[in-house]
C-alpha cells in the first residue's frame, strides 16, 4: 500500500468533508491550493498578535513576513511563549491562533476549554511544522553510522558506554569504531525536543530505555547536559566521539545517525520525517475538522524518518468577528498551502507536508467562518 492510500484510508472524515467542500468555485480552490492569496486576502487589514510553541519561531517568522505579500494591510506576530503558554491563550482568547507541539486533551481541561471558547464546536487542530530530530554525532573515524531503536535507547540510558560495543559493532560492520568512551549529550532545559525524543524511545527501545517520557532529562542516565538546541549542536561538535539530538536544521556538518525502520536504515531527511504523518493513524479523539496524530514509532514503512517533531496550529471554526475569521483563514491557508510549506522549509528547516495531506488541511481550512 502507498503512502497516500494509506493516508487517504485513515481519513474518512476528511474525505467526507472535501467532498463536501467541492461545491466551491474552481477559483476558490485555485486560491486554496495556492495558499490563499487571492483578492480577498489583499482586502484584509489590522494587527494580530499569535503565538505558542517556540520550536515555530523561526518559521512563523518566515510566514508571517511572507505573508505581507498576501494581505499587505496586515501586521501578524508571533510570540514564541510555549506550547502551553500557546493553547492557554488560545483558550482565553487573548489569541486567535496558537502553535502547538502536541493536540489538545482533556487531560488537564484543555480540550473542554478550547471547545467552549470556540462556541461549543470542536477546535481545529491541523499540521503545520514538521522536523526530524536528527541523531548528530562527532566520532573519530566515523563517517556514517546506523543504529537501532534498542541501541540508541541503551545508548542515551547509560547503558552502553563504549563506541566499539558489540551491539554498535554488529550494526556497523564497515565502520572503524574507536574504543573510546561514549559522550552521550542531552538538553539540559525543558525541551519539547526532549519529549518528542523519548516519546519515541519510550515506544521503539521499551527494552532498554526505561526513562518515559519526559521533558526534562532523567540525572540518573548520566551523559553531558547542554542549554538548548545550540547547545547541544555545540557540544557535539566541540566534544570527543560524542553523540546527541537535535533539530534536524541545526545539525550543520556534524555527522547524522541512520536509524532502524523495518528492515532499512533511514536518514533525517525532510522528505522522511513529513512522511512519518502519511504512515501514522489519526487519533482516536480526533473529530473531522482535528488532522491529531499518534505517531506510528513502529511503522516499517523505509521511506518514513520516526523520530520527529510535529508541531500544529490551533483555530476555532467560527469567529464571532467577521475581520477575525477572514485572517485566520487567510494566514492558515497561507501557512499550509505549497507556498508557506516551501518557505517553512527554505528558511526554517521544516519538512513540508506530503501534497495529499496539504490538501485534506487545506479542506479544513477552508470551513472557517464568522458566527450567524
Amino acid at each position: 500500500m502507498t503512502i497516500t492510500s494509506l493516508r487517504r484510508a485513515v481519513l474518512p472524515g476528511v474525505a467526507t468533508l472535501a467532498l463536501a467542500l467541492s461545491a466551491c468555485s474552481a477559483s476558490n480552490e485555485t486560491d486554496t491550493a495556492s495558499g490563499g492569496g487571492d483578492e480577498a486576502a489583499a482586502e484584509l487589514s489590522g494587527q494580530y498578535t499569535i503565538g505558542g510553541a517556540s520550536s515555530q519561531e523561526a518559521a512563523q517568522l518566515a510566514w508571517t513576513t511572507g505573508f505581507t505579500e498576501v494581505a499587505p494591510d496586515v501586521t501578524m506576530t508571533y510570540e514564541p511563549v510555549g506550547s502551553g503558554g500557546g493553547r492557554e491563550n488560545f483558550i482565553s482568547g487573548a489569541y486567535m491562533l496558537a502553535g502547538s507541539d502536541a493536540y489538545l486533551t482533556d487531560d488537564e481541561g484543555e480540550l473542554s476549554d478550547a471547545t467552549e471558547r470556540c462556541g461549543g464546536e470542536a477546535p481545529i487542530e491541523v499540521p503545520n511544522y514538521v522536523s526530524p530530530i536528527a541523531i548528530i554525532f562527532n566520532v573519530d573515524g566515523v563517517d556514517e553510522l546506523n543504529l537501532t531503536p534498542e541501541t540508541l535507547g541503551a545508548i542515551f540510558a547509560g547503558e552502553i558506554t563504549q563506541w566499539d560495543d558489540p551491539a554498535i559493532a554488529e550494526e556497523n560492520p564497515d565502520a572503524d569504531l574507536p574504543s573510546a568512551p561514549i559522550n552521550a549529550v542531552h538538553r539540559s532545559d525543558e525541551s519539547g525536543t526532549t519529549e518528542n525524543f523519548t516519546s519515541y524511545l519510550d515506544v521503539a527501545a521499551s527494552d532498554s530505555w526505561t526513562g518515559g517520557v519526559v521533558e526534562t532529562w532523567p540525572r540518573e542516565f548520566g551523559g553531558e547536559g547542554a542549554q538548548g538546541t545550540s547547545g547541544v549542536v555545540s557540544a557535539v561538535t566541540d566534544g570527543q566521539n560524542a553523540i546527541g539530538y537535535a533539530d534536524a536544521s541545526q545539525a550543520g556538518d556534524l555527522g547524522t545517525a541512520n536509524i532502524q525502520v523495518g528492515e532499512e536504515f533511514v536518514a533525517p531527511t525532510p522528505e522522511a520525517a513529513a512522511n512519518i504523518l502519511a504512515v501514522s493513524p489519526l487519533a482516536e479523539s480526533a473529530e473531522e475538522n482535528q488532522l491529531i496524530y499518534d505517531l506510528d514509532y513502529l511503522t516499517e514503512e523505509a521511506d518514513a524518518y520516526p523520530i520527529v517533531l510535529t508541531s500544529y496550529m490551533i483555530a476555532c471554526p467560527t469567529y464571532e468577528d467577521q475581520a477575525e475569521a477572514d485572517v485566520a483563514k487567510a494566514y492558515l491557508e497561507y501557512v499550509i498551502g505549497p507556498e508557506g510549506q516551501e518557505q517553512g522549509a527554505n528558511e526554517a528547516g521544516a519538512a513540508p507536508l506530503e501534497s495529499g495531506l496539504q490538501e485534506d488541511a487545506l479542506a479544513i481550512i477552508e470551513t472557517i467562518s464568522a458566527g450567524s
